[in-house]
């Protein structure tokens, strides 16, 4: 991740030498409010997870500073600094799905089958960097590289209502119930990453002179795990659509 984050510096600064002394010449400011709605998950359905039975709304808000450069008539850079909060709050029912938890302070980790409630919050600082093609004065298109630090993270949740194969499908029987002296828990939290990249697509409209509304799908390149993580047998990306208003200042 270091070494990606130092390629994505390097390329910044050598498209500002490109564009020499002129490249704080022309910059368009805006600021952005959005609201986030999406989640963590791996590419394609498991097997083992059988269906998503609830998905809750969090309070994925988003502010932002935007700063975009015109390069010709069509076309420009936007990059900018976002503070996002990115949460997911989902109940799925599982079959045979890897997992570790704690029942009665005893670490267990097998095959469970049943319900599994998950909770995931991650406070963000983004900075992307994207080439933008003017459709029209009005309507920009927007795709590239993002980096995000992410300052504060948690991935927890329960194992209710079903029973835990310890080690293997066939190992010892641990059924779990509902209430919290009977389910297993778990939290994830500390092997969470602190850096995450991916890509983003979006499309700006200003229907004001100042006031503009956006739209913005990210994805993960890199699981929200660290790399030798694998309680969860899948990887887990962060996906997420954005919608939200802009602010010209400039």
């Amino acid at each position: 991740m270091k070494k990606t984050f130092i390629t994505l510096v390097l390329t910044a600064l050598t498209a500002s030498a490109a564009f020499g002394a002129g490249i704080f010449d022309n910059l368009v400011y805006n600021l952005r409010f959005g609201y986030s709605v999406g989640g963590t998950a791996p590419m394609g359905m498991p097997a083992s997870i059988r269906s998503l039975d609830s998905y809750k709304l969090e309070p994925n808000f988003s502010l932002g500073l935007g700063i975009y450069k015109p390069l010709s008539d069509k076309w420009g850079l936007t990059t900018g600094l976002h503070l996002e909060n990115k949460g997911m709050n989902i109940d799925a029912t599982v079959k045979n799905y890897h997992m570790a938890i704690v029942r009665g302070g005893q670490r267990l980790e097998g095959q469970f089958t049943g319900h599994n409630a998950s909770e995931v919050e991650m406070w963000m600082l983004t900075l992307p960097l994207q080439a933008t093609y003017a459709l029209n004065s009005n309507l920009h298109l927007k795709l590239g590289p993002y980096l995000s630090y992410v300052r504060s993270h948690s991935f927890r949740g329960y194992a209710y209502d079903g029973y835990l194969r310890v080690g293997d499908p066939t190992g010892a029987k641990v059924e779990l119930g509902s209430d919290e002296g009977s389910r297993g828990t778990y939290d994830f939290s500390d092997d969470m990453r602190s850096w995450q990249l991916g890509m983003m697509l979006g499309a700006e409209w200003y229907f004001h002179k100042q006031w503009g509304a956006f739209a913005d799908v990210s994805w993960g390149f890199t699981g929200i795990f660290r790399k030798h993580f694998d309680t969860i047998e899948q990887t887990l990306y962060p996906i997420y659509g954005t919608i939200g208003v802009s602010y010209k200042i400039k």
